[in-house]
């Protein structure tokens, strides 16, 4: 074995070492009796079911899964209109937007967080979740876009124009016919739009700040009780739901391969 080809596997092996050991470390002491992510005191789920009386975990739970589905879908579709519309403008306003659709995702999210949150002062936006809302969707939207132009720059434009000529309808063509063509990007988008949406803490921070709704990342933010074992028995089971969709696409795939 070349010395170089160790030293690569081992260096691989440590950073594999330092992304999962703490990610197992949390979900082994999930299942742990007493408060300690330290000492094992003994097998128990006690903090998964205080997980499911908590009110206030509860809650931001249901918050969080309910601006991320919303803002998930109403981002993906203008992101795909969006996408859509762009491929039949000139050059010049093409690459502008394009330009201006790349600054939210190159901008550190703080600077957008306290755009945002000036933003709703200056109209008098009452803070909660209609501002959380539209900063979701508003930060989502060029995700969406930047995983669908590319597909739809791809597509070739005399398929749209025979389905004209055949009798179909604008919204008879898209359904038809673009959208069946880019439904990968589309749902890669979807996907990239609600984990941002799901994980965020800055831009939802100063969405609602000075009231009582609360995401996940802002109760976990503004816990003051230390350690809270029910957030690893939260996290575990979020943890579980990944890997469970990660292990049915990979067969998913690996089938559909096989059948090629």
């Amino acid at each position: 074995m070349k010395k170089g080809s160790l030293f690569g596997k081992i260096f691989i092996w440590i950073i594999m070492a330092f992304i999962y050991i703490p990610i197992i470390s949390m979900v082994v002491f999930s299942f742990n009796s007493s408060r300690s992510l330290t000492r094992w005191s003994g097998f128990s789920l006690t903090w998964y079911r205080e997980l499911f009386v908590d009110k206030a975990i509860i809650q931001a739970v249901t918050v969080t899964i309910v601006v991320a589905v919303v803002s998930t879908i109403i981002s993906t579709i203008i992101g795909t209109l969006a996408s859509i519309a762009l491929t039949k403008q000139r050059k010049v306003i093409r690459e502008v937007t394009l330009s201006l659709n790349n600054i939210p995702v190159l901008n550190p999210e703080i600077i957008t967080a306290v755009a945002l949150f000036l933003l709703f002062g200056a109209f008098a936006i009452e803070r909660g979740y209609t501002t959380m809302l539209l900063a979701h969707i508003a930060f989502s939207i060029p995700y969406v876009v930047i995983a669908v132009y590319p597909k739809v720059r791809s597509l070739d434009p005399n398929l749209t124009d025979a389905a004209y000529d055949l009798g179909a309808t604008p919204i008879q063509a898209l359904f038809k016919v673009i959208l069946p063509q880019i439904k990968v990007a589309v749902i890669a988008g979807a996907a990239i739009a609600f984990t941002m949406s799901f994980d965020d803490f800055a831009i939802s921070f100063f969405a609602v700040s000075g009231t009582s709704i609360q995401n996940i990342s802002i109760y976990l933010y503004t816990l003051r009780r230390g350690v809270e074992p029910t957030i690893n028995a939260l996290s575990t089971i979020i943890i579980v739901f990944i890997g469970v969709k990660v292990v049915l696409d990979f067969i998913k795939i690996r089938k559909l391969k096989e059948e090629e």
